[in-house]
């Protein structure tokens, strides 16, 4: 029970600190009025109303900052895929001009960070359709990335999973510290969350060195309070119980019979660490 109580602590910590970049409300991107935003999607069209049939005024590259003036609550959300989004509209600069204009919500970053004079971006990208080999069929996957840009010119990205539709309650994105991994800078954490029983969250960690992004094994944590839960998390060198230049991955799941016995299972994953790049122990 304890080991529960911990898990729900950490899932509930998780999603508050999710919630001050929170971009999300129940699948839908949903961007705040009157505060500035990022491109993530390269040559993102700006029209001059809010429909994929309105003329195209401009396009915009990725890092390109704009400024959200209005959500267009008139017009149907538009989906792509497992993507859906609210048209907004938008001012932005290029040289001297300011301008106006609709961009739709999924070419936007779910959040951004600036460090050592680099932007580091997070968004959405597509939907793909995934074979689920255990259920035998076909699912629908969103990819996400980040990029690292230095103004409108990028340096690196890398691509991975996030779920599907339903998985998209909440968003998070920060710069943590190296966790004393050899020559890594700084490592990035991207995070989604469904916010909800039985519904994924899923944890990206990205370690960044020499302007280069090396993606982690993905991290997925999902529970039914009192039924089951599954917890992943990485114990890194400067975490209690992490080893020099390695990172372990830990599972736990539980799960409950037909007399409410809980049933536990641990197992463990260390990964080798030399200073730029892993591999399985």
């Amino acid at each position: 029970m304890k080991t529960l109580l911990t898990a729900l602590f950490l899932l509930t910590l998780q999603l508050f600190t999710a919630q001050e970049n929170e971009v999300y409300a129940d699948g839908v991107f949903n961007f705040t009025e009157n505060k500035n935003q990022k491109i993530f999607t390269d040559w993102t069209r700006v029209r001059k109303e809010p429909s994929v049939n309105a003329q195209i005024m401009d396009s915009l590259q990725s890092n390109q900052q704009v400024m959200i003036l209005q959500k267009e609550e008139t017009m149907p959300v538009l989906q792509l895929g497992e993507r859906r989004a609210n048209w907004y509209k938008i001012s932005y600069q290029k040289g001297d001009v300011t301008s106006e204009g609709y961009i739709w919500g999924g070419n936007l970053c779910v959040g951004y960070r600036n460090k050592n004079g680099y932007d580091f971006l997070f968004g959405l990208s597509k939907t793909v359709d995934r074979k689920n080999k255990s259920l035998n069929e076909i699912i629908k996957q969103n990819i996400a990335g980040i990029k690292v840009m230095e103004g409108n010119t990028l340096i690196e990205e890398i691509y991975f999973d996030t779920g599907s539709g339903e998985e998209l309650s909440t968003a998070s994105f920060n710069i943590e510290s190296n966790h004393k991994l050899q020559d890594v800078e700084f490592t990035l954490k991207a995070m989604v969350s469904g916010e909800a029983c039985g519904i994924a969250t899923y944890d990206q960690y990205v370690l960044y060195k020499d302007k280069k992004l090396i993606a982690l094994p993905q991290l997925m944590n999902v529970g039914d309070a009192g039924v089951y839960y599954h917890s992943e998390e990485y114990v890194f060198p400067n975490d209690k119980g992490g080893i020099p230049n390695a990172f372990i991955l830990k599972i736990e799941d539980m799960e409950t019979d037909d007399k409410d016995r809980e049933k536990k299972t641990h197992s463990s994953k260390t990964y080798l660490w030399n200073g730029s790049s892993y591999k399985l122990k």
